[in-house]
């Protein structure tokens, strides 16, 4: 195939948080025009209230006073998304429903049933989740589309009970950046899918998201949602959130059920919260997981004072493990400055060493491939309406459709991992997971 550059990243148009906090109504047209004056006029709901930057327990306080219903907020989500996504291409899907339940969550309200701090609230899922419902579950590619889920994922029946609303499907670097090792390579289609194209940066359309959760990264910070859940094997959560300003947490592995997500690998796949604050970070969390928890009690001035802090010092000499993008290495400076002010509320600061991470990484991709590729195996077998069962009809249907499956890309890693057969009892593989 003749590799293109993918949608976006010949852009030079400079978005910033400030100028997406105004918009309303604003074509991809004029975003790519230049015409950011527009972005400055105000977006607010049919009641007035503005939602843009608002957290979820802001939100909330205008649902209860009576400034915002669940239904205008979600209608003023839908807008954004119509205006913004042509350009940020950060959602695959707008869930058909969405205001419809919104509606009726506000008739639950009206009659004094407030579920918790999630009811009513819009967010995006990233499209390796399984939603039960009208929408599509392909993470990112075209081979499974219009297949059907057996359920929702246990983390998105939790979500709903909670009554939060699935927006939409949030766009991802295809089978979550699985399927070639350049998709992982900047600038090329890091959070690129054959369903969304090249999710690009809010604030910079010529950056990218990274990946693979680019589009819950982009989405909760262009405000097309009030929070976005996303997955993470290796840096699928924490690369988009640091790119996009936005605050994103990969959960320890087992806290969150991983049934209903499209996986990689049982042994480190994990959805987590992507949103604009930590207590929405915090609020996500605590209903996602398997133990329902508040954790917003601990979210208190004072919380750092003497807790141990470790600065795994080999990842701050920018030498070793950066990624040689301009600009780049001032993250080290920005680390550090983070840990001077964890520093100055209490925290003590410990520097460590993990190990080489060099040393192991041969190891960790081998055990993924084994994973991999009995693992998808196993999840194709629970979908409906679809004829691709294994990994290797995963690698024919691209080869077919490689116009649309393999514009800036190929499948490497797919063709490898089909070679790694063996799970879980190959001698090989248990040494290269156990290393």
């Amino acid at each position: 195939m003749n590799k293109q550059k993918p949608d976006g990243t010949d852009l030079d148009h400079s978005v910033t948080r400030r100028k997406f906090i105004g918009t309303t109504a604003v074509s991809s047209a004029a975003l790519l025009s230049g015409g950011l004056v527009s972005l400055l006029r105000s977006t607010a709901s049919a009641t007035n209230f503005d939602f843009i930057e608002a957290t979820i327990p802001q939100l909330q306080a205008a649902m209860a006073s009576g400034a915002l219903t669940s239904a205008n907020l979600t209608s003023g989500y839908i807008n954004r998304i119509q205006s913004l996504n042509p350009t940020l291409h950060a959602v695959i899907e707008v869930n058909a429903n969405a205001i419809a339940i919104a509606t009726a969550l506000d008739n639950e309200r009206r009659h004094g049933h407030v579920r918790g701090p999630l009811h009513g609230i819009p967010i995006l899922v990233k499209d390796n989740i399984a939603t039960n419902d009208n929408m599509q579950t392909t993470a990112g590619s075209l081979a499974i589309y219009g297949s059907q889920v057996p359920a929702d994922a246990p983390l998105i029946q939790q979500l709903r009970a909670a009554g939060a609303i699935i927006l939409g499907k949030a766009n991802l670097g295809e089978w979550a950046n699985f399927r070639d090792d350049e998709a992982e390579t900047y600038p090329l289609a890091v959070g690129w899918s054959a369903r969304g194209g090249s999710t690009n940066n809010a604030y910079d359309l010529s950056y990218t998201s990274w990946g693979s959760s680019s589009g819950s990264g982009a989405g909760a910070a262009a405000n097309l949602c009030a929070a976005a859940v996303g997955t993470e094997t290796d840096g699928s959560i924490t690369g988009p959130s640091a790119v996009e300003n936005i605050f994103g947490l990969k959960p320890t592995l087992g806290l969150i059920s991983q049934d209903g997500i499209v996986p990689i690998s049982h042994q480190q796949d994990i959805a987590g919260p992507m949103a604009r604050s930590v207590t929405d970070v915090a609020i996500l969390l605590g209903i996602m997981q398997s133990q329902q928890t508040d954790y917003t009690p601990l979210l208190q001035r004072g919380a750092l004072q003497g807790k141990r802090i470790g600065r795994d010092v080999r990842f701050f000499d920018y030498s070793y493990y950066g990624s040689g993008i301009p600009g780049d290495e001032l993250t080290v400076a920005f680390a550090n400055n983070a840990l001077s002010v964890m520093q100055s509320l209490g925290a003590r600061i410990v520097d460590i060493d993990t190990g080489d991470v060099f040393a192991y990484n041969g190891d960790e991709f081998t055990a993924l491939l084994y994973e991999f590729r009995a693992q998808i195996a196993d999840y194709l077998a629970t979908l409906t309406h679809t004829t691709v069962r294994t990994l290797a009809d995963l690698i024919a249907f691209n080869n077919a459709h490689c116009t649309q499956e393999m514009p800036y890309y190929d499948q490497d890693v797919f063709l490898l991992a089909e070679q790694f057969v063996g799970y879980p009892n190959d001698p090989n593989y248990i040494a290269a997971r156990t290393h």
